[in-house]
């Protein structure tokens, strides 16, 4: 990742990192895509006309399909909008592939309940010197103790590829922590100064769901 930038079955691009040209190969997550978050795009639905198949690169054949829904970060219980999902239309003199794809809001952490805003909050304590459990006491989030230290050790096999996303912005900062978990997370925040959210605006720049 639109609304809250879709990470969907495309992970929010820029604007412009977001178009492609028809017949242009597709993107390593073709099946999705982020889009940014906004209130504009919470309330669906939002513009197609720009963009292009990621399966086959046909413009002007995209028709809205479904919404997508999953499990509420901030609620225990609740359901929340995700993403929408994407229609190629080939029928008539469209053109397209007949396939869908998922655009995803860029605060949605594609295959998991937390949210990238949510995720931020956890890590951001650690590079002060904090350990999980403060960080997680600290969110009072509604989710398991026990489900936080799956997601951190997920990220930490997510770092190689994390890293060589990064690195195409720019070099890593000089930091004094050795874990090679914390030297990524201030490298995000540094190259993502005055975000929000840097992992939100993470996905959308790269169209990389920052989990897998």
């Amino acid at each position: 990742m639109g609304a809250s930038t879709a990470v969907g079955s495309a992970v929010g691009r820029d604007e412009e990192a977001g178009r492609q040209s028809p017949g242009t190969a597709p993107t390593p997550h073709a099946d999705s895509t982020i889009r940014r978050s906004s209130r504009r795009a919470q309330g669906f639905p939002f513009s197609l006309k720009q963009l292009c198949c990621p399966h086959c690169g046909a413009a002007k054949t995209l028709n809205r399909h479904s919404r997508l829904y999953g499990n509420d970060p901030a609620q225990a219980k609740a359901r929340t909008v995700r993403g929408q999902r994407v229609f190629c239309s080939d029928r008539g003199q469209r053109g397209g592939c007949g396939r869908t794809f998922a655009i995803f809001l860029e605060d949605v952490l594609p295959r998991h309940t937390i949210s990238a805003s949510l995720l931020w909050a956890l890590l951001l304590p650690l590079l002060s010197g904090q350990s999980v459990r403060a960080a997680f006491h600290q969110a009072k989030t509604p989710m398991a103790l026990e489900s936080i230290y799956h997601l951190v050790a997920r990220l930490r096999r997510r770092l190689d590829a994390v890293r060589v996303c990064l690195s195409r912005r720019g070099p890593p900062p000089e930091c004094s922590h050795l874990d090679p978990l914390l030297q990524t997370v201030e490298h995000v925040q540094t190259t993502f100064t005055g975000a929000v959210c840097p992992l939100r605006q993470f996905q959308r720049v790269f169209q990389q769901p920052l989990l897998g």
